[in-house]
């Protein structure tokens, strides 16, 4: 059969693995766990492995290898600025990942615009776009029951006070749900603020036009992007960075010291003090190529046709609940119906993430930890259990014990989809075949027979390969 979702859109690194299973077995790895951390893609490795061999250091040195590694890391720059649709102005500064960003940002913002500048911000945010507002003078707006309602508490919020900053999720990491950033722009400058988007669930499942969205500021992770080597970016409007001192102290981030005075250098210099991740950048700019590269629509395509048979298939199982935290907009009902979005709304199909929990008797407990367990130790599939460092959005989703997130990326198939939805078949008419134990590390099989990689072997043993809470 073919169609958008059958096959991997891009080939990723481990996409043939094959992990051990409790009892002996083995099974090729079903990886639904992308919105944690995404496998790297093929191209990715090969790029990294390509500059490797030239080693040495950036922005200093005389020696071929540091004059590749200079035009390489400015190389990775410009093409992360253009995957982004950046402003000809705009700077791009690599940071370590997305909070590391947001972290800068908030730095720069009470700097640039004043201690006593406000920033805005919904309370259904990842922890990464609401904990580092407080470093300035924070407001949390409640979302509405409707996306327009929502949008419309923002502008009343916006007009009540000035306000420098407007920060919003491109996409949720628990729902997928996302908000018109064309209109949320709009709606910040019209009240003299800026827009901030955090795109680490965006930026892999949608192409993004910074200037075209009128977007000040954005920031993404490479490990999410497809390119699992610590490298993300803050990329946006210069003048803030440029205001502000330095976010870390230190060589690289000046024009000239004294032991008395400095001078610091321009965005993005300034920010990015010390020996840099070249690889991280390298990876980052060439997951953004090969994203960039794709046919037009073919990663729209590929994530609505997976997110669609994946929420259909949670669906026709008894007991469980797909969150949404606004359904009626999203199409999602209480149990999950469709994955579409609704267009007089304005709000866009949400992205490759889905959330679910039990329902009726199966609620009570720890049953999202042990189902998590339950899918790696004896069906070799990769789910997210937890908080996912949103508990205010968990809060509000009737789920503060936690849920399962599965998560689709460039590299999952149909096939993957209905292995989870079989496996969880299973566990919801039969139960566990294995014994389970709650420990340290969450809910682990007992015994745990599965071997890890002779390359790993002399790792120190931890609470088994237990699933663990994720984003707690």
């Amino acid at each position: 059969m073919s169609g958008p979702g059958r096959e991997a859109l891009l080939p990723v690194v481990g996409g043939d693995l094959e992990v051990p299973l409790v009892g002996g077995g083995r099974a090729r790895h079903t990886n639904l766990d992308y919105a944690a951390s995404a496998p790297s893609l093929v191209t990715v490795a090969e790029q990294v492995a390509q500059l490797l061999p030239y080693s040495a250091s950036v922005h200093r040195g005389a020696g071929f290898g540091s004059q590749v590694c200079t035009a390489v890391y400015e190389g990775a720059r410009a093409e992360v600025g253009r995957f982004l649709g950046a402003r000809r102005d705009d700077a791009v500064v690599f940071t370590r990942n997305t909070t590391d960003a947001v972290n800068l940002l908030a730095h720069c913002v009470g700097h640039a615009a004043g201690r006593a500048a406000r920033v805005v911000v919904l309370d259904l945010e990842h922890h990464a776009n609401l904990l580092p507002w407080s470093a300035v003078r924070r407001r949390v707006v409640a979302a509405r029951p409707t996306p327009e309602e929502t949008l419309d508490a923002l502008a009343t919020e916006l007009r009540a006070e000035p306000t420098a900053l407007l920060a919003v999720t491109g996409a949720s990491n628990v729902t997928g749900e996302r908000l018109p950033l064309a209109r949320l722009a709009a709606l910040a400058h019209a009240a003299g603020a800026r827009l901030f988007v955090d795109a680490a669930q965006l930026a892999p499942h949608r192409r993004i036009d910074l200037a075209g969205l009128d977007v000040d500021y954005l920031a993404l992770s490479g490990h999410k992007l497809y390119a699992p080597f610590g490298a993300g970016a803050l990329v946006g409007r210069r003048d803030w960075l440029d205001a502000a001192p330095p976010y870390l102290a230190g060589g690289g981030a000046v024009r000239d010291v004294t032991v008395t005075s400095v001078a610091w250098a321009d965005a993005p210099a300034r920010h990015e003090a010390g020996t840099p991740n070249l690889p991280g950048a390298v990876a980052l700019a060439a997951a953004c190529r090969a994203l960039g590269a794709l046919p037009a629509d073919a990663l729209v395509e590929h994530d609505e046709a997976l997110r669609h048979r994946l929420v259909q298939g949670l669906a026709g199982l008894p007991d469980l609940r797909v969150l949404s935290r606004w359904p009626a907009a999203t199409g999602i009902s209480g149990t999950g119906t469709t994955a579409t979005g609704t267009p007089d709304t304005g709000v866009g199909a949400p992205v490759g993430v889905v959330t679910f929990t039990f329902a009726g008797d199966r609620a009570a407990g720890a049953a999202t930890d042990l189902a998590a367990a339950y899918l790696a130790a004896e069906h070799g599939i990769s789910l997210c259990a937890g908080r996912f460092c949103a508990h205010p959005l968990l809060d509000q989703l009737g789920a503060p014990a936690g849920a399962l997130r599965a998560s689709v990326g460039v590299g999952s198939s149909v096939a993957d989809v209905d292995r989870l939805i079989e496996a969880l078949d299973l566990f919801l008419t039969s139960g566990p075949r294995w014994r389970y134990a709650l420990g340290p590390g969450g809910w682990a099989p007992t015994p745990d027979d599965r071997l890890r990689p002779d390359w790993a072997a002399s790792v120190p043993a931890s609470p088994g390969l237990a699933a663990s809470p994720c984003g707690t």
